[in-house]
């Protein structure tokens, strides 16, 4: 898709400053192709240059430089806390510009559908895992120290989405309005949700599923990640076993599981043994499946 002049010409002016600055050196702009954005006001280029290419992303004007830009500031803390993101080699906030490293097309998901077997795909996931739990290890003073991650997902929060889908799932599309079972089901809901909401939390990144990892070369990169807040383990664990956009074979997602309670440290998720741990994992599944 091509973008529109004033921002080709935005695009160039900006590329042409981050070069100046030493980023890019004695690097031409060749061509600027819009990519699909996400559900937000982002806008997002490839560009091209006659030695690389790279990702820009155009966002509204930064107005207040003491708030923490909501991707560069949480891009930053993950890149110092050894989690895989991409990469920002330029960045002009106060006119909505960053320049950042090209992470390609394939997603996880995409690279998923090369795989030969179940070996591989054992293999895959444990990389995944392994790059996760960086991310949840990391100490809860150094997350609160930072001030970017004052979200939860506490009762309040679980309930919205619940409510969410009663009202649209069971309401507009089932068509189902028999208040006095729905109220039964929500009480049953809110105790799931209020078990959920009693557990130790850990920073989560919030949406981690295989389109939101992406594949470049032999390394995983982490994205979508500017919505992270404090979750009990098995949050991410579960978006990413129990993805709605790919199914696991099952003693792959056992092994999986496992693993992944064997390398957490119990201080960091505080379910005590196995048993426990499963439990909270199966109240996780159902609130995330019934919201999606």
């Amino acid at each position: 898709m091509k973008p529109e002049q004033a921002e080709l010409f935005y695009i160039e002016d900006m590329f042409t400053q981050s070069r100046d600055k030493g980023v890019c050196q004695n690097e031409k702009l060749d061509l600027v192709d819009r990519l699909t954005g996400d559900a937000s006001t982002r806008r997002y280029y490839r560009i091209f240059t006659d030695k690389r290419s790279y990702v820009v992303c155009l966002d509204n004007p930064q107005t207040d430089a003491n708030i923490p830009h909501p991707f560069a500031s949480k891009q930053k803390f993950f890149h110092d806390a050894g989690v895989r993101v991409p990469g920002i080699l330029d960045m002009n906030l106060a006119r909505g510009y960053l320049l950042e490293e090209d992470l390609g097309d394939v997603t996880f998901l995409t690279h998923l559908a090369t795989i030969k077997d179940e070996a591989e795909e054992l293999r895959l996931y444990q990389q995944v895992i392994n790059q996760l739990l960086p991310l949840h290890r990391l100490p809860r003073t150094k997350v609160e120290s930072s001030g970017l991650f004052n979200l939860a997902f506490d009762h309040k929060k679980y309930m919205e989405e619940m409510d969410f889908t009663f009202k649209f799932f069971f309401g507009h599309f089932l068509k189902f309005n028999d208040a006095d079972t729905i109220s039964k089901i929500r009480t049953q809901v809110d105790t799931i949700c209020t078990r959920l909401a009693s557990q130790p939390m850990v920073l989560t990144h919030r949406d981690f599923h295989s389109r939101n990892i992406m594949v470049k070369d032999s390394e995983l990169i982490f994205i979508d990640f500017q919505d992270a807040r404090w979750g009990i383990p098995q949050y991410d664990l579960v978006s990413l076993l129990e993805d709605c956009y790919y199914e696991l074979a099952p003693q792959n997602l056992e092994k999986l599981k496992r693993s992944y309670f064997d390398s957490l440290p119990a201080s960091a998720h505080g379910q005590g043994d196995w048993k426990s741990f499963c439990e909270n994992y199966d109240d996780m599944l159902f609130q995330r499946v019934f919201k999606a």
